[in-house]
């Protein structure tokens, strides 16, 4: 048999104590508990991610908002949705800052539910990409298309009075970059890192059958097999190799898009000493 990789090797400690039980959503997880690439591991509590808020109850509020000390939501995703689906419950809630970030455009005709690792990227053609996997393209897309919402995100974050939660859809494609670019910057290993993106995967089967029981979402899921929507350890870890080589890694793209060295030391402070950013 063939010796794990390194993502595989983590894959089992960074998320069986990480997932947060709620009612009205199927993949949120705590952010907290990585492995530092100095020792260490990042505060719990902070920031969590997670797929559409929008079928929260009561006692899911009361879990994020009183019990986790939740601040602030980072919406990621696009206008269209957010009219569609209306007022999510964490809207009413006052302690909650709500920030939208939309990270247009994807590929379905709403969402980025229907991004599918084996077809090519159809939205715009990248001359450098052209031979990269689509979801690849559709990651590097977001960053080129978007750069003032995932900048926005990274501040979110950083400067939150409280806990964070990032979510869109399916809290894996749009969630997946930011998180990630936060976790890198921060200095998580890198396993941990695509090993985190993967445990969307464990819940697929819930998180399928909640997007295809939305008017909003359910188109962009027809025709598609159930293991297309599955993220991939080779997707983001190709997504972070070309960062690396292209940008000097997270932290060139974030500070040549204007996250400012202040910036990268309050999410530093939120993420792994878990002291407020501001």
């Amino acid at each position: 048999m063939a010796a794990p990789l390194p993502w595989q090797r983590v894959a089992g400690t960074t998320t069986r104590s990480r997932w947060i039980a709620l009612q009205g959503a199927a993949n949120v997880r705590d952010l907290g508990g990585l492995p530092l690439g100095g020792g260490g591991t990042t505060a719990p509590g902070v920031l969590l991610r997670a797929d559409n808020l929008q079928g929260l109850t009561a006692s899911d509020v009361r879990r994020l908002v009183g019990d986790l000390g939740v601040r602030a939501v980072v919406d990621l995703r696009t206008e269209v949705e957010v009219e569609l689906e209306g007022p999510g419950p964490l809207m009413r809630e006052e302690r909650v800052e709500i920030h939208h970030r939309s990270l247009m455009p994807e590929v379905g005709a709403r969402t980025d539910v229907a991004l599918d690792g084996t077809l090519p990227w159809q939205g715009r053609e990248f001359d450098n990409d052209r031979g990269e996997p689509g979801v690849v393209q559709a990651y590097l897309s977001y960053l080129l298309d978007r750069p003032d919402s995932v900048v926005g995100a990274l501040r979110d974050i950083a400067h939150a009075p409280g806990g964070v939660v990032v979510h869109c859809a399916a809290g894996k494609d749009r969630t997946g970059m930011v998180c990630a670019l936060a976790l890198e910057l921060v200095g998580v290993e890198r396993a941990a890192v695509i090993a985190d993106y993967v445990a969307t995967g464990e819940r697929l089967d819930p998180l399928l059958a909640r997007l295809r029981a939305s008017s909003t979402y359910a188109a962009d899921l027809v025709g598609r097999p159930r293991e297309s929507h599955r993220p991939r350890a080779e997707s983001m870890s190709r997504t972070l190799e070309l960062l690396d080589e292209r940008h000097g890694g997270a932290s060139g793209w974030l500070a040549a898009h204007g996250f400012e060295a202040a910036d990268a030391g309050a999410l530093r402070r939120r993420l792994v000493d878990g002291r407020p950013g501001r």
